[in-house]
């Protein structure tokens, strides 16, 4: 059977990225340009540097892929694009990048939901296993999705307002900590107490999430602190403030699990790089006897491998789009 190469980009935010996956899994090479250290000045994404650093990089990114691989665009079945949802200006550079050279080089165009991407980060080292709920938590982005088969997704629910990634930062923001908020939070929340009274966000029959509720009880509880002349004790809110994101997360992914009869869990997204998140969900799975699946570290943030990936499965399915594809800034996945 003949080998299937995808040439893969991904631009939805902040990272610049190009990847090559044989057959779906193998990742053959892989370059990530981030910005992190250019956003972390102003403390989050700002939309217009983000678009302007991706035309600076896209064309190292894409030439060093190809020279890490000893390729050529010329042995590439297909080339996979992220075309939404994520900041429009970012997602545009990547596209057309992919469009050129789908046009250059007369490649099928095949278009990468971004949800779809971090789902498939989950089979880059061993293969998904159907039926599934993937719970998919990043800084845009906190959704249910169940999975009968490959490249079937039934939205189960998502978040109303912030997403759970970007509560954090805002979070760490009104504490003191730096950008990124997540992996700050995270580590302080080991260190603390749950001693804060703070809102479990949403806690209601749906699969829907909102954590602007959350978030503003602790600048209310921040705010009332310092007023009081009291000193805010950071890891003990950190902990409090994660702890509620875990409690609705857990209660309402386990709550898919049972109602879905699925015994199949799959975390996506760069909030599944979260200790917390990921201990918590051990523990509950052991107990129910679910099979958990988390990517790598790596594979969790924003990257092309994961595009790939997913790349893959639709060229097979014929999800193939021409030059008129154009970028979505919000998109339900299905």
């Amino acid at each position: 059977m003949k080998d299937t190469y995808i040439f893969a980009i991904e631009s939805s935010c902040d990272e610049t990225a190009a990847a090559i996956v044989k057959n779906g899994h193998e990742v053959i090479a892989s370059t990530v340009s981030t910005q992190i250290a250019t956003h972390a000045l102003f403390g989050g994404v700002v939309p217009e540097i983000a678009s302007r650093k991706h035309i600076e990089n896209i064309t190292m990114v894409l030439e060093n892929t190809l020279n890490e691989a000893h390729m050529k665009m010329e042995e590439m079945d297909a080339i996979a694009v992220t075309y939404g949802p994520g900041l429009i200006g970012s997602l545009l550079v990547g596209l057309q990048a992919a469009k050129t050279l789908a046009f250059i080089y007369d490649k099928p165009l095949v278009p990468v939901h971004h949800i779809a991407g971090h789902i498939y980060a989950n089979n880059i080292e061993k293969s998904m296993e159907f039926p599934l709920i993937a719970l998919v938590v990043s800084g845009g982005h906190t959704e249910l999705v169940y999975m009968k088969e490959d490249y079937s997704f039934e939205f189960l629910g998502g978040t109303l307002d912030d997403a759970v990634g970007e509560a954090y930062d805002k979070v760490a923001r009104v504490i003191g900590l730096p950008y990124p908020g997540g992996p700050a939070i995270d580590k302080l929340a080991h260190e603390g107490k749950d001693t804060y009274d703070l809102p479990i966000p949403l806690d209601d029959d749906t699969y829907n999430f909102s954590f602007s509720g959350l978030k503003s009880a602790v600048i209310n509880v921040n705010h009332n602190e310092l007023d009081r002349g009291n000193k805010i004790r950071k890891e003990d809110l950190a902990c409090s403030f994660q702890n509620r994101v875990i409690d609705i997360l857990t209660k309402k992914t386990m709550k898919a699990l049972e109602e879905k009869q699925v015994k199949n869990l799959i975390i996506a997204g760069g909030v599944a790089a979260n200790k917390g998140l990921r201990d918590r969900f051990e523990k509950l799975c052991q107990e129910k006897n679910v099979n958990l699946t988390v990517p790598p570290l790596k594979y969790c943030t924003d990257n092309a491998v994961m595009i790939g990936a997913a790349g893959y499965y639709a060229y097979k399915l014929g999800r193939i789009s021409d030059l008129n594809l154009n970028a979505v800034a919000t998109e339900k996945l299905n």
